[in-house]
């Protein structure tokens, strides 16, 4: 070797490695809108900083990506807008290390009135194929918007000459099913189109079916527990028959009988809000709540979100200095901070995180973020986790759903992007494909296929239960609950119940009495207590 060679392999060898870029970009600021028309709104934002440089801006409307511009553009236009209506949009810069930033100021605006005055055609042949002791199922001919029209919106069901509707799909939808009905009982429905500029179609025929003797089989008789203003978030009961529940701006904790009774337990300390999903979280009681009293939570603070525990005092009230941080470092952001808690029948703690508004979190499996993380009651590493951390499975984007059924398998509910929501069986080690598949869209070899997908607008699922091997879902964008039968390793054709009855559905847990719990979820895009007007429900099963 020559003498040459031989300095130029010192001189390697003496260069150190170069460090790993963990710093994220500043956010941006200054994010305003310069420009609106029916459909369209542009934005405007200042650049951000970044160790390195920044490679790209996202944009959001309300969590939900629109789309990439490059890290020198400034500036970017949201398309296929609902005109007349008011949207917020936040931006994200990240580096070329995939580090993200904290979200923008949010930037409103409210598109322009449509020119379109003509209604959609009447929908046809409507008709019930089916029916339960408590539900009737309806499809129609799908309606068809004018020549130059903006483009359809969906359909509402009315029942019985009703003029608020009972049922609501969007316009790739032609069927839905009603719920919650008298056994034995005839119901006459129309349904009624409308376009995306808010013009109705006129009803069309009228269809009367009867509901047949007994139950169905299927959600029943609904009843409201209590009233909240702020958001019931994770829910479990106590061996005495009582809910508890996290209020989520609130940051308070609420234990609440059957008969409506509350007691708020305590406050919890170090919580913070993100302005967006963020905030009290998930609920969970140990296994050996009775001799324990240990309740474990899931909660953003100002830096990250954790995992805590705390112990339940008989005189109902929560023990604060008996507080323990389990585990913390999950990265937070505006949206995408998951927050489920589920023992499993091993006695594990399993905990549905989302991405932070970061994709590449969810295939790096030394981050905590975009994954099933799996731990011991005490907050230490199960010694059989598949990559000896906390990660239990990875490429999720964000996970409000966990479930697990009589054969002690793991199902998962998660949100999509844009694309397909999904219903998970959940493999340890497993990779489910997040970012690079969305649902069974993109680039899905080699991944983990999804049980069921849900168009966005239909579902967008938050909170998963079981009872009798049958899986119920709830659905925040789709506003029902969906119902299916699990079979062998998938389920049955999923049915919607309550589709707008009750507006954005987040939580619903089995109740000691055979039927579930289910919780509404308003207000929930920003960080303000007690600006909600939601409800806890009780739900009869037939």
């Amino acid at each position: 070797m020559s003498v040459l060679g031989a300095l130029a392999l010192v001189a390697a060898a003496a260069t150190p490695a170069l460090a790993a870029d963990n710093t994220p970009p500043t956010k941006p600021t200054n994010n305003h809108v310069t420009a609106v028309t029916e459909t369209t709104v542009s934005l405007a934002w200042n650049k951000s900083t970044d160790n390195v440089g920044v490679t790209e801006y996202d944009v959001f409307k309300q969590g939900q990506f629109m789309l990439k511009v490059g890290g020198t553009a400034l500036k970017a236009t949201v398309t296929k807008l609902t005109p007349g209506t008011q949207f917020v949009f936040t931006i994200v810069a990240r580096d070329a290390a995939g580090n993200s930033s904290q979200d923008s100021n949010e930037a409103t605006a409210t598109t322009k009135p449509s020119n379109d005055h003509t209604p959609p055609s009447v929908p046809g042949n409507l008709r019930s194929p089916t029916q339960t002791g408590s539900t009737i199922s309806l499809a129609w001919n799908a309606s068809k918007d004018d020549t130059g029209g903006i483009g359809l919106g969906g359909y509402d069901v009315f029942m019985n000459g009703g003029k608020t509707p009972v049922a609501s799909t969007d316009a790739s939808t032609t069927t839905a099913t009603v719920g919650s009905l008298a056994a034995n009982t005839s119901f006459t429905f129309q349904v009624r189109a409308r376009d995306l500029a808010g013009n109705a179609s006129g009803l069309s025929n009228k269809v009367t079916a009867k509901t047949k003797n007994g139950g169905g089989g299927g959600p029943g008789a609904v009843k409201t527990i209590a009233n909240d203003s702020d958001i019931p978030w994770g829910l479990a009961f106590l061996p005495n028959g009582d809910g508890i529940y996290t209020e989520r701006d609130a940051r308070t904790v609420i234990e609440l009988s059957p008969n409506g009774t509350k007691t708020t337990l305590g406050k919890i300390p170090g919580v913070s809000g993100t302005d967006g999903e963020g905030g009290l979280l998930g609920l969970e009681l140990s296994p050996s709540f009775s001799s324990d009293h240990w309740v474990y939570i899931y909660h953003t603070s100002s830096s990250d979100n954790r995992v805590i525990r705390v112990k339940y005092n008989t005189n109902k009230s929560l023990d604060l200095g008996s507080l323990q941080v389990l585990l913390k470092g999950i990265q937070r952001n505006k949206f995408h901070d998951g927050g489920r808690l589920r023992f499993g029948p091993d006695g594990k703690l399993y905990i549905g995180v989302g991405d932070a508004e970061n994709g590449n979190n969810a295939q790096n499996k030394n981050s905590l973020n975009g994954k099933i993380l799996r731990m011991n009651p005490d907050g230490s590493v199960p010694a059989d986790n598949p990559f000896h951390n906390y990660v239990w499975s990875f490429g999720h984007r964000n996970v409000e759903g966990l479930a697990f059924d009589s054969q002690g398998r793991l199902w998962e509910a998660e949100l999509g992007n844009n694309q397909q929501d999904e219903l998970n069986l959940i493999q340890k080690g497993g990779n489910f494909g997040w970012p690079s598949c969305e649902g069974t869209i993109g680039n899905c070899g080699g991944f983990i296929a999804p049980k069921r997908t849900w168009p966005v607008a239909q579902a967008s699922p938050s909170g998963l239960a079981i009872v009798n091997n049958t899986l119920y879902m709830a659905a925040l964008r789709g506003m029902r609950l969906w119902v299916m039968k699990i079979q062998g390793s998938g389920t049955s054709t999923p049915q919607a119940f309550f589709s707008g009855q009750f507006g954005r559905l987040r939580t619903v847990e089995p109740s000691p009495d055979g039927g579930l719990w289910l919780t509404t979820t308003s207000g929930d895009k920003d960080s303000t207590p007690n600006n909600s007007n939601d409800k806890v429900l009780h739900v009869a099963l037939n």
